[in-house]
């Protein structure tokens, strides 16, 4: 019997939040940072390890995870978009991950089980793309096979992982989920104050 697959986590929390003004992953939820609430999820699922990419005020974020079984890498090259945190990474992966799933720092109600729900579906499957999908429409995290890694190491700097969704197009599994958390991300102060509001309905 073939051993199951190994899924990595990486989470992609560089950015500096220019929409927001602030940075979003310190800003408080549930008692504790969105960061931190993403990484704990990630540490919850069946994830067999979690990176994090770290960029915009990485000494202090990097500060708030010290105490978690997670591996921190600093991207110095995160202001030229996307992919380079992607790549950064992906770098720390060895042969172990037959995969890796790209969580966004920002996302901080996506649960362990919406999680162990993509890694299900491409044990099944071992699609190279596996994606959560809500009512049609597609969200995050979006999971990526090994045979992908070489392709992300060759995409432009500020277009993230969108060009593979056209080129992998036939071959992208969909797995439908029941949490619109998989839309959610926090990109505004209107979003957070929704985040508030809507899931930690005590806040001041």
């Amino acid at each position: 019997m073939s051993r199951a697959p190994q899924v990595a986590g990486i989470v992609l929390a560089a950015g500096a939040s220019s929409r927001m003004g602030r940075t979003k992953q310190l800003l408080p939820f549930r008692g504790q940072s969105i960061l931190e609430c993403v990484v704990d999820n990630a540490l919850a699922s069946r994830l067999h390890r979690v990176i994090v990419v770290l960029g915009h005020e990485a000494e202090i974020l990097e500060t708030l995870l010290k105490n978690r079984a997670v591996t921190v890498v600093r991207n110095p090259h995160y202001q030229r978009g996307q992919s380079t945190s992607l790549n950064a990474g992906l770098r720390m992966l060895n042969n172990e991950s037959s995969a890796a799933l790209f969580l966004l720092g920002d996302q901080p109600l996506i649960t362990p089980e919406i999680i162990d729900r993509i890694i299900a579906a491409y044990e099944t499957s071992r699609s190279p793309i596996v994606l959560p999908v809500f009512e049609g429409r597609r969200g995050n995290p979006v999971l990526f096979a090994q045979e992908t890694f070489a392709r992300i190491a060759e995409l432009s700097e500020d277009r993230g992982a969108r060009p593979l969704f056209v080129e992998y197009a036939e071959r992208i599994l969909k797995v439908p989920v029941a949490d619109p958390a998989i839309h959610l991300d926090i990109d505004t102060e209107e979003d957070y104050r929704r985040l508030l509001k809507e899931h930690q309905p005590h806040a001041e």
